[in-house]
């Protein structure tokens, strides 16, 4: 009896090791897409977090860029990928909880088709002026704007992006009457502004921290909840007087719907971990942004008030993709 029971024993071992490697996450590398062209701030976000992930995961996270869209290309393909957890994204506020408003027949629904892991960064913008306008504050552009409706500019990254939101709430919040002129992203709005021909721009602190601290465009308010550790001498939007004022770009990990609870939990953990990671604290921080982290419920609480709160901006402004 003793020798049949090892016998069947021995038999099961095979089975069950076979099992235990099937079920093993991850057995393969992780895809993390980056719906926004290579070397770009996602993209560099994506390399530093994906490094410490994939120590964390003992498989390697490869860095893939699905751009187009302002970043729903990306995005859709994650949504309908298979709830694995091997397929993630690095989705950004635009195609999570803007986009949607504006966009007439939208690929996914962020709030349904895609489960949160972790809110990684939220990046706020810097207000800025044209060289020599002349306001000195925040409070001092509102005040010119009023007594020059409709005349002075503010640029953005297209129409949609999130700098295009920060003009439409700085509108909104400030009651003032200004232009949108949108440029082919951040940078070559940053040119208008430098020369003049727009007079106003909120952009993320990358685009505009080097001209700041040059002197050559003067820094009034930054849009976040609290000032910025890069620039402590500029007030907050709603210190400088415009209430309710507050937008910030941010960036999450997400996966497909559907992925069972015991592989977001180690997704998480490997998340949660390269936000704890020393350089990549640092190199998050060069950013500009302030580092989210939180668990994944806490995320998904945080997109279902991000995408109430800008679907309200949108349908008040009445903006539309042009």
């Amino acid at each position: 009896m003793i020798r049949r029971r090892t016998a069947l024993s021995a038999l099961a071992l095979p089975a069950l090791a076979g099992r235990a490697r099937a079920q093993a996450f991850p057995d393969q590398p992780v895809r993390l897409v980056v719906p926004f062209a290579a070397g770009g701030p996602a993209d560099l976000i994506a390399r530093t977090i994906g490094r410490v992930m994939g120590d964390r995961l003992g498989r390697p996270v490869v860095i893939e860029a699905r751009a187009g869209a302002g970043g729903l290309i990306g995005v859709e393909h994650v949504a309908k990928s298979r709830p694995d957890g091997q397929t993630l994204a690095l989705a950004s506020s635009g195609a999570m909880v803007i986009l949607p408003h504006l966009q007439p027949n939208m690929p996914y629904d962020p709030r349904r088709d895609l489960a949160p892991i972790a809110q990684v960064l939220s990046v706020p913008q810097i207000v800025a002026t044209a060289p020599g306008l002349g306001p000195r504050n925040l409070a001092e552009l509102v005040a010119m704007a009023k007594a020059r409706p409709g005349q002075l500019a503010y640029g953005s990254a297209g129409v949609g992006s999130s700098l295009h939101l920060a003009g439409e709430l700085l509108r909104l919040r400030a009651g003032i009457d200004i232009t949108h002129v949108p440029f082919r992203g951040a940078a070559p709005a940053v040119t208008e502004l430098l020369a003049g021909r727009i007079q106003i721009l909120a952009a993320d602190v990358p685009a505009l921290l080097a001209h700041v601290r040059a002197g050559t465009v003067p820094a009034l308010a930054i849009t976040s909840p609290q000032r910025l550790d890069l620039l402590p001498e500029v007030p907050t939007a709603v210190e400088a007087g415009v209430p309710g004022f507050i937008s910030e770009t941010w960036y999450g990990v997400l996966g497909p719907a559907g992925i069972p609870a015991d592989r977001i939990a180690i997704l998480h953990a490997a998340t949660k971990a390269a936000l704890e990671d020393a350089d990549t604290q640092r190199v998050l921080r060069d950013q500009g942004g302030r580092i989210v982290g939180g668990s994944p419920e806490e995320f998904a609480t945080f997109i279902r008030g991000a995408y109430e709160s800008w679907g309200e901006v949108v349908r008040v402004t009445g903006m539309r993709l042009e």
